[in-house]
């Protein structure tokens, strides 16, 4: 990143596009995945499968879950906060955010490009509205989102903070120092959501380190755990509501998301070994022709 960088241009956002119906978010969530293979076909690098695994996610999140205001990203009091720790799934960050009106959607093609706002993971500096801290260090997201959680209690906001995981991540003793903490502080304002995959770089997460009894943990550390199908944007919501409506005050909150790598895609889904390169590998113009032939077009058109 270029240290003359200017801040980007508030003056570009777009206005915060709603959506209301299932249907119409099912769409958006094509038309995320479509944004992801572009994106990475463009850059020939970055991650695909779990990219593409949370875009059901990502769409609920942001078109329907989340109390937020492009226009307004510096003012946190009465917003929702979101932090992606597992950043290497930046693209499907990058999409929901230019397609909620943060910056403008053609900036996507700039993904991983010298001196573009969009680097490969998520990076504050350049002043990318939407972004609060630069992540993909994994296991460190949680512990800004505690901290973020006990600022807005202390300041009396009455919004929530979100915090994306990876299950590979979990792996890591800071996540369960965080965990502990969040409980110890009573941060019944936070919400964790854990990309529940079974899929890390190296394989599988049951093979390279197991966590299980993963459930258990979290209820161990003060945590009340819910459990949805993170490919299903309905189920998604309705757990947030549930979470919402459970008006936990001082008990923290995660979602265990079942996921399917590269999801969307056919084959780009898959688990290890048979599949294992999608990780870390982006599509070749071959690979994302095809793929965007199956995801087809949407009325919300392409960068």
């Amino acid at each position: 990143m270029a240290q003359d960088q200017k801040r980007y241009p508030a003056e570009k956002k777009g206005e915060l596009l709603q959506l209301a119906t299932l249907d119409d978010l099912k769409v958006m969530a094509r038309q995320v995945r479509r944004d992801i293979v572009r994106m990475l076909a463009l850059a020939n690098s970055g991650h695909t499968g779990g990219s593409l695994g949370m875009a059901d996610i990502f769409t609920a999140l942001y078109f329907r879950v989340l109390n937020h205001r492009p226009h307004d990203f510096g003012d946190h009091h009465g917003q929702d906060l979101l932090y992606l720790s597992n950043g290497h799934i930046a693209p499907v960050w990058y999409s929901v955010l230019a397609r909620s009106g943060y910056f403008p959607i053609a900036e996507l093609a700039t993904l991983r490009q010298i001196n573009s706002y969009l680097q490969g993971h998520p990076t504050c500096e350049s002043g990318l509205p939407g972004i609060r801290i630069a992540s993909g260090s994994l296991g460190q997201g949680l512990s800004v989102a505690v901290g973020a959680s006990r600022g807005m209690k202390m300041d009396g906001c009455d919004g929530r903070v979100f915090c994306l995981m990876g299950d590979g991540e979990c792996q890591e003793g800071q996540i369960w120092e965080a965990a502990m903490s969040a409980a110890h502080f009573g941060l019944g304002n936070l919400i964790g959501i854990v990309d529940f995959n079974n899929q890390q770089i190296d394989g599988e997460v049951s093979g390279v380190m197991g966590i299980e009894p993963f459930a258990d943990k979290w209820k161990s550390f003060g945590w009340d755990v819910y459990h949805c199908d993170g490919n299903d944007i309905e189920d998604f919501i309705a757990t947030i509501g549930k979470i919402k409506a459970a008006g936990s005050s001082d008990r923290p909150s995660v979602v265990l998301a079942v996921t399917v790598m590269g999801k969307g895609v056919p084959f780009f889904e898959g688990t290890m070994p048979d599949n294992t390169n999608w990780h870390g590998k982006p599509p070749s113009k071959e690979d994302a022709a095809k793929a965007l032939e199956i995801l087809s077009e949407t009325p919300y058109g392409d960068f």
